[in-house]
């Protein structure tokens, strides 16, 4: 078996997931896997695969959210020569690909609604056809979708359809995110650092007592990925030398942000609503830098003046930094603002880049910038 299909964790809940999805996988039912971004999603869609009587064919994924709506059609279905413009020759798509395998559809609450008509008859009956073509394909295609959406709300909002929700969820596993996995995060620690020992041939003096705290305290917002990317940062850049605190600190993102979400179990969410607020005022800092560096841009002679905004240390403040006025403390981030804020932390970690920040959230540049304007960010 690949390395990377193997489901690393000793935790109660990994190992109940592990037995759910080797039961799984001793089906063709189509399945539904949750989880937020980078908790592993494809991970487990390979190893239901690898476990499964389709082991020994293909497995496809494809990542819904990064191809563009009016591609994806074509890409899942294929197309015959002359159906569009560009179309120089007939093609076949991922379905007819797969056939006997199984497919995996990443950011499944990405796809249109047009597209998920045609994908819901797949799922029914395994037939489809090109795009352009009359006649009708079949495929014998094991169907794993994932998302890190919540499709029921997309149902409410009418983006996406109910009949195919309801298909989908025939069988729904959800990943928890590396925070709630407790000593896993050692186990995957160990795991990348072997990897990576080996990819670089860097030797690696292990990480200091309070570096393995660090490590189990932080809260893992990018998950297994962010974990992963640490890890190789740290053999890299460190050149295989003891990781103390303080050097896993540096390399730590945001280090203010790290201190406000250090999980315990009474303020954890006082600590999620200073990150918020947080947030918005790193938001509104760099708005003000932009709207003055115009300003000098068309008005040269104009002097200009940025005063910089202190972020609030939540270690030194038990109540969330007010942003206008002091008021009464703000109910539960509704499902809205909870989006809203995963992408305001997304831009930030990534220096402002949308597309990086869209990478990083799983989805395409343009949906990115859909939300920022929806949400007037």
């Amino acid at each position: 078996m690949k390395p990377d299909t193997v489901i690393i964790g000793a935790s109660d809940v990994m190992e109940r997931l592990r037995q759910f999805a080797l039961q799984v996988a001793e089906t063709d039912i189509t399945v539904l896997i949750t989880g937020e971004t980078g908790s592993g999603k494809e991970v487990l869609a390979r190893f239901i695969h690898n476990h499964s009587r389709r082991a020994g064919k293909s497995f496809i994924p494809v990542n819904c959210g990064a191809i563009p709506t009016g591609i994806l059609e074509s890409e899942l279905f294929g197309h015959e020569k002359g159906a569009f413009t560009g179309a120089v020759q007939a093609r076949k798509g991922y379905f007819e690909t797969a056939d006997r395998g199984s497919i995996f559809l990443d950011e499944i609450g990405e796809m249109s609604l047009e597209t998920q008509v045609k994908f819901l008859r797949v799922i029914e009956n395994g037939e489809f056809q090109r795009v352009g073509a009359s006649s009708t394909i079949y495929s014998d295609t094991r169907i794993i979708a994932a998302t890190n959406k919540n499709l029921m709300q997309a149902v409410a909002e009418h983006n996406f359809r109910e009949d195919l929700y309801y298909r989908l969820r025939s069988v729904e596993l959800q990943i928890p995110p590396l925070r709630e996995r407790g000593r896993d995060i050692l186990l995957l620690t160990e795991h990348f650092v072997h990897e990576f020992q080996q990819k670089h041939t860097i030797p690696f003096e292990g990480f200091t007592p309070d570096a393995t705290e660090m490590l189990l305290r932080y809260p893992w917002p990018g998950n297994v990925r962010e974990l992963r990317n640490l890890v190789e940062s740290l053999l890299v850049l460190e050149k295989g030398r003891e990781i103390t605190s303080g050097i896993l600190d540096k390399h730590l993102i945001q280090r203010n942000r790290f201190k406000s979400l250090v999980h315990d179990p009474v303020r954890s969410e006082k600590n999620e609503l200073q990150l918020l607020y947080s947030s918005l005022i790193q938001l509104r800092q760099e708005v003000s830098d932009i709207r003055h560096m115009v300003q000098q841009l068309m008005e040269p002679d104009r002097p200009l003046h940025t005063a910089p905004l202190l972020l609030p240390d939540p270690s030194e403040n038990t109540e969330p930094p007010s942003i206008t006025e002091p008021g009464p403390a703000p109910a539960p981030p509704s499902l809205d603002e909870a989006e809203k804020k995963t992408i305001i932390e997304a831009i930030n970690r990534c220096g402002g880049n949308k597309k990086k920040a869209a990478a990083a959230l799983g989805t395409t540049e343009r949906t990115l910038y859909r939300k920022i304007k929806r949400y007037g960010l």
